[in-house]
């Protein structure tokens, strides 16, 4: 099979003209890609399928309102293991569903987790899940100014 040029960052204009249209709707059929980027549907899917197998698309996915499904709260979480308790702490934060990201960083805090909750009293509990562990400092989200989004896909990239 031929190597993706894109394995150090080299995707072509039609590589992006695909990824770009697979963003702005996951579900576009690869006969409507080939329609806009002027190629034929079977090397779209070739294409996608390079890009698949090099990890340039991890998956296809939908995006669904946490309150929609009663998870009204989101909330950050910064996370400050104990001294020797880190992989205890990793263990907590995947072993609950309800956070939904994490990122360990650098700082004061180790981590910094994303949870979606249905009530204060949910993120009590979550909370004191940690209490052994870590130290906490919670934030509750307002608003979101900028969703959860993909940086550009542009030329610009390598």
């Amino acid at each position: 099979m031929k190597r993706l040029r894109s394995e150090n960052g080299n995707l072509d204009e039609t590589d992006l003209a695909i990824l770009n249209h697979l963003i702005a709707d996951a579900r576009t059929s690869i006969a409507e890609i080939a329609r806009r980027v002027g190629l034929s549907a079977p090397s779209v899917s070739e294409r996608v399928k390079r890009l698949e197998d090099a990890s340039v698309i991890k998956g296809y996915t939908i995006d669904i309102r946490a309150e929609a499904i009663g998870l009204p709260l989101t909330v950050w979480l910064r996370i400050r293991p104990l001294p020797g308790k880190l992989k205890q702490v990793a263990e907590i934060i995947k072993a609950h569903p309800q956070i939904v990201e994490c990122d360990r960083i650098t700082g004061e805090d180790c981590y910094l987790a994303r949870a979606h909750i249905a009530s204060v009293a949910d993120l009590e509990i979550l909370i004191d899940e940690f209490a052994t562990y870590a130290s906490t400092n919670t934030s509750i989200v307002q608003s979101s100014p900028v969703e959860r989004r993909l940086p550009p896909i542009t030329r610009t990239m390598n």
